[in-house]
């Protein structure tokens, strides 16, 4: 029951800021097109997020360690509000910034959450390890239904109610005030160990080129990564054109993830053994 409790605790944070996230995604180029901007400005925009996103996860650990992990998801809430608050902006410069604080809030809330319940899991409550896998695999369920849903609700507040484009963002900061709120009044603060950042880094390069599979693997999933950035670029102005209802079209991506990762889940299972070498 106690674990019970924790975990709950933990999710009343979490999901509310995956929900934020989530409801973002299907309008963003279409906002940016009904602001009248051209496909290379939208390309500049949709760059220095990712370029945001890299710079801000090189260092996001370390600052989540030093910062402590519940400020940090704190202020995850507030960066990622002001990020949803730009987009009312037609000003170029303005949602340039936005994607700058879009990019440090993805990089929070990849980072410091789980950072969080790590160190609460194991050092204050002394749970089971083996029971953080069990968090964490139902946090993933329930954000690839947070997810599908995320794409309905996005459409119904941008078409059925005829609010535009900007309104998934709107709807987006009740969800990130509801998540830092949690955090403030529900959770304990935790720090890291304190380690220099030029130290990280070495130790990480070392491990990459000491080791040929972790190469290999980090090549693959920039790979794979750059054609979903690809395919997140272009998806919305190959579609819109024809009609096609942005969120749900959204919702079946997400679906399609979903059946994906059980797919992959049934075929490790111990009745099919298709285990990767």
């Amino acid at each position: 029951p106690a674990f019970r409790r924790f975990q709950r605790g933990y999710y009343r944070v979490y999901l509310p800021a995956l929900a934020a996230d989530w409801l973002q995604g299907p309008y963003l180029y279409k906002l940016y097109q009904h602001y009248r901007f051209l496909e290379g400005q939208i390309a500049i925009l949709y760059v220095c997020g990712f370029a945001s996103s890299v710079l801000f996860g090189l260092v996001s650990s370390s600052l989540v360690d030093r910062l402590g992990r519940k400020k940090s998801c704190v202020l995850f809430s507030l960066t990622y509000s002001i990020c949803c608050l730009a987009k009312l902006s037609q000003d170029y410069l303005v949602l340039v910034a936005g994607r700058v604080l879009g990019g440090l809030s993805t990089a929070l809330l990849f980072s410091a959450f789980e950072a969080w319940y790590v160190h609460e899991h194991v050092e204050r409550y002394d749970f089971p390890t083996e029971w953080i896998a069990v968090t964490f695999s139902r946090a993933a369920f329930w954000n690839n239904v947070i997810a599908v849903g995320a794409g309905g609700a996005a459409d119904f507040f941008a078409e059925w109610l005829g609010l535009g484009p900007v309104a998934p963002f709107m709807v987006s900061i009740p969800f990130l005030v509801l998540s830092g709120v949690f955090a403030v009044k529900n959770w304990d603060e935790n720090y890291g160990k304190k380690r220099a950042f030029s130290k990280t880094c070495g130790d990480g390069l070392k491990c990459l080129l000491s080791d040929r599979r972790v190469l290999l693997l980090g090549t693959i999933q920039a790979l794979f990564e750059s054609v979903i950035y690809i395919f997140i670029f272009l998806w919305t102005p190959v579609l819109d054109p024809h009609g096609a209802p942005l969120g749900v079209v959204f919702s079946g991506f997400m679906a399609a993830s979903m059946l994906g990762s059980s797919l992959y889940r049934l075929a490790v299972s111990k009745r099919y053994h298709l285990q990767p070498v």
